[in-house]
């Protein structure tokens, strides 16, 4: 099975490369994915999150700790680093989802900011106390501050992301059909309305928390396996903006949307390597005319039979439409 998959990646890779996709731009490519299905679960149940970006770290150094300090395989270092996101998730989802709109979205932006700067004095902090505590000085060396962890083999494989994505995908999926899942879009349209029918919204809210975490820290634990390298400055503010633009181009009316919109972000920039400094402005020109012209993004349908009937379907004279009216 794996060599037939293989052998489908290898073709599929044969025919992006003349375009600038190489084997390892698809890689990143599929963890994009994962970080843009990461925040449709929040964002499809109503709920401005940003915390992604945090959580996708604490997946990156726990199951990088695993493989290099424990000598684990590779899948007992992602599903530490999903469980350690999904635990870490919960006494922060708890008080912090009471909150809505943009406060959601600072108070999340905080954690992912607090999570980047304790792993940046995470040595320096845990020397101090141990200094106190043995009476001499300690020197603790785990995460190597700003340096990062170097160099980490390098284990990811692209049919793993592959299969990977492919089981999130029809997990999220079967989701949709369930009880949760019309929980989450009942809470996102209207949430007092759902509670009054019974729906038990700080349950559901932090599901798909909790479940938006435990993608980001797999998410973080393939990608620090494919990089070879992970530093605090890896899950900056440019991340967090980032893994938002999955969702905003391919919208999140459906899991089909963030996949789309990371898979088309992440491979731009090497499409358009010949335009040089002015891919990110293409980047950007891109975002903003979807949002402007198809505000729910690339895989909307409404959105666009909207743009459809406003700028290319061939409209009646005046004329013929007042002389049919008589």
């Amino acid at each position: 099975m794996i060599d037939g998959l293989n052998n489908l990646i290898e073709w599929v890779i044969s025919i992006l490369t003349p375009i600038g996709i190489t084997e390892p731009v698809f890689q990143f490519m599929l963890v994009a994915a994962l970080l843009g299905l990461s925040i449709y679960l929040t964002l499809h149940t109503g709920m401005f999150s940003l915390a992604n970006a945090g959580f996708m770290a604490i997946g990156a150094y726990v199951s990088v700790i695993l493989t290099q300090e424990f000598d684990q395989p590779l899948w007992v270092g992602i599903l530490g680093g999903m469980i350690a996101a999904g635990i870490i998730a919960i006494p922060i989802g708890l008080p912090v989802l009471r909150l809505r709109d943009i406060y959601l979205a600072i108070a999340t932006i905080g954690f992912s900011e607090v999570v980047r700067i304790i792993l940046l004095n995470f040595d320096d902090i845990v020397s101090t106390v141990l200094t106190s505590l043995e009476g001499e000085r300690v020197r603790f060396r785990l995460l190597n501050g700003g340096r990062g962890i170097r160099p980490i083999p390098k284990l990811t494989e692209t049919w793993m992301l592959v299969l990977f994505l492919i089981a999130v995908m029809f997990m999220l999926d079967r989701l949709a059909r369930s009880r949760l899942g019309r929980a989450m879009v009942a809470i996102r349209q209207d949430e007092k309305a759902a509670a009054n029918m019974g729906i038990n919204v700080v349950y559901v809210k932090t599901m798909a928390f909790v479940l938006g975490a435990v993608l980001a820290g797999a998410a973080g634990g393939f990608n620090a396996h494919l990089k070879g390298i992970i530093t605090p400055a890896d899950f900056d503010f440019t991340l967090i903006v980032d893994i938002l633009a999955y969702a905003v181009l391919g919208g999140t009316t459906i899991w089909v949307g963030p996949v789309v919109g990371a898979l088309v972000l992440r491979a731009m920039p090497e499409i358009l390597r010949d335009l040089n400094q002015y891919r990110g402005v293409f980047n950007g020109l891109v975002l903003l005319l979807v949002i402007i012209y198809i505000p729910n993004g690339l895989i909307n349908p409404a959105g666009w039979k909207r743009v459809w009937n406003r700028y290319f379907r061939r409209r009646e004279p005046a004329t013929q439409i007042i002389a049919e009216s008589e």
